[in-house]
């Protein structure tokens, strides 16, 4: 009889896998050996099954979760055969739905494969009765999902014929942002503060769940001013010894910061999945502790409208300097609750200071339901003083926000935000970008930003700089070498105009909106 040689990787892999918390998860850089020690773990515990007394068996049924069908072949199955190979343990069945039916010595250890973006994936989850349940890449899976997944363990085999000896559900990943469920149930990070106060208790750690989180693979090497200098290999880093010695520093060349980060360092972070929107943005530059808002200069907002709405709070000096104090974001919520969300925000920390803002020129339009415009419903909720921004174009707006991040004032930069805007720094990074395009043989982009969760506060960003007039001088010259004005104050009655008229408006020939 084969025997299955495994030792742990490390103190961090050992200690997860000496657990016997009815959750469990290890996050850890790439090439830790994290998800090998959550294929063993399953054949372990399945090993230790109490034997049903009428077949003279351990029963088990395990489900093994990725996120997509092709990662989920190409990475999860590859690595669940590396250990249990198909002429040892009995053929894999490549026809999905993915099963390996494993029976060694006296175990029968049915393992399911499965990926969950397909609706019916999900509901086949949702009618499965388990023993254990392990997620790979628990990053790219929703809190739903495994909470759908720890009630469907413990269910095999039924009492009657014995019960589970041991159940539960295990997952790995690398690093998610800082605002991921992850992040936040293992206490690492807080809770964000748009989610609802039902949905900050649901990310309370319970009773039974424990996180891992194993060392990073190198370390950063800083100069004697704290400026980075590069990586070293951390000496407590785990699976080493399995890994080629130069696999990690081979790796670094080429790759983004953010990237590091995440892989390497196990630093929570956001990595690139496109490109990103501003080119000027340097987090080292522009990202300030605790900034504070100058005294006798009026506040200032942008707004972008929508059930997941955003609001930037900010401050323009008289030298041009641009102060980015607050985000506030918040989910399914109408313009009357955020209205009413942002004049409480303000008079909480910012009392003695005037508000004033733009948003969404959209937003001036009245709705077929009620013919109330979201405008009407913030004037509704007392803030009287937000107004449609001058531009809805987006070429314009982010040619904005990329000439401010460009400025610099009496040698410092013109853009500085306070670290606590956390959606705003990280869509900046990568989040807010031209998502890429399947094209064979090339890297193209979309020609708009990608919408997603970042890009409502940088549409917010854009609506506070261009209603502030940041937009009023900006030129930019396009394909067809006509240039444009972004021009803030123009007359709504000019489209009235017959064309004729209009064509001896110097403004119009130039194109100005």
């Amino acid at each position: 009889m084969p025997e299955i040689l495994y030792k742990p990787t490390g103190e961090v892999s050992r200690s997860f896998l000496k657990s016997d918390k009815f959750v469990r998860g290890i996050r850890g850089p790439v090439g830790s050996g994290k998800s090998a020690a959550c294929c063993v773990e399953l054949f372990r515990r399945a090993s230790q099954q109490a034997v049903n007394p009428m077949t003279k068996k351990r029963h088990s049924r395990v489900a093994i979760i990725r996120n997509t069908f092709p990662e989920l072949r190409t990475t999860t199955v590859k690595t669940w055969l590396d250990w249990f190979p198909e002429d040892i343990f009995g053929k894999f069945n490549w026809q999905p739905p993915y099963t390996h039916m494993i029976r060694f010595a006296d175990m029968e250890m049915e393992c399911l494969f499965l990926a969950l973006d397909r609706p019916d994936d999900v509901k086949k989850l949702l009618s499965l009765e388990l023993t254990m349940a392990f997620i790979n890449e628990a990053r790219e899976i929703g809190k739903s999902i495994v909470d759908a997944v720890s009630m469907r363990v413990g269910r095999y085999p039924a009492m009657k014929d014995g019960g589970c000896t041991f159940s539960g559900v295990i997952m790995d990943t690398n690093s998610p942002e800082d605002d991921h469920w992850w992040a936040v149930m293992s206490g690492d990070m807080p809770p964000p503060e748009w989610l609802t106060q039902d949905e900050q208790l649901s990310l309370v750690t319970p009773e039974g769940w424990e996180f891992f989180t194993q060392p990073p693979a190198m370390l950063d090497v800083k100069e004697d001013d704290g400026s980075l200098k590069g990586y070293e290999m951390n000496p407590v880093a785990e699976n080493v010894k399995n890994l080629d010695p130069q696999y990690y520093p081979r790796m670094l060349p080429g790759k983004s910061k953010n990237w590091i980060n995440v892989y390497v360092l196990n630093r929570y972070g956001t990595t690139e999945e496109g490109k990103s929107v501003y080119h000027g943005f340097r987090e080292d530059v522009h990202v300030e502790d605790n900034l504070k808002p100058i005294p006798g200069l009026e506040l200032l907002c942008g707004i972008d409208f929508g059930l997941t709405p955003a609001c930037i709070l900010g401050q323009r000096g008289v030298n041009g300097q641009w102060r980015i104090l607050r985000e506030i974001i918040a989910q399914d919520m109408g313009a009357r609750r955020f209205g009413e969300h942002i004049l409480h925000v303000v008079s909480r920390d910012f009392p003695e200071y005037r508000l004033r803002g733009w948003g969404d020129p959209a937003g001036d339009i009245r709705a077929q339901t009620d013919e109330t415009t979201p405008f009407q419903m913030l004037n509704a909720a007392g803030l009287t003083t937000v107004y449609p921004g001058p531009t809805n174009d987006p070429a314009e707006r982010i040619d904005t926000v990329e000439s401010v991040l460009g400025r610099m004032v009496d040698g410092e930069p013109g853009f500085t935000i306070d670290r606590t805007c956390r959606m705003l720094i990280k869509g900046f990074i990568s989040g807010y970008h031209y998502r890429r395009m399947n094209v064979s043989g090339e890297s193209r982009y979309d020609e708009k930003p990608n919408k997603n969760r970042y890009s409502h506060p940088h549409d917010a960003l854009q609506y506070l700089f261009t209603g502030a007039g940041e937009g009023r001088r900006l030129r930019r010259v396009g394909n067809d070498t006509k240039s444009r004005v972004a021009k803030a104050d123009f007359d709504v009655f000019d489209r009235m105009r017959p064309a004729n008229k209009r064509s001896h408006d110097p403004m119009h020939r130039l194109g100005a909106r």
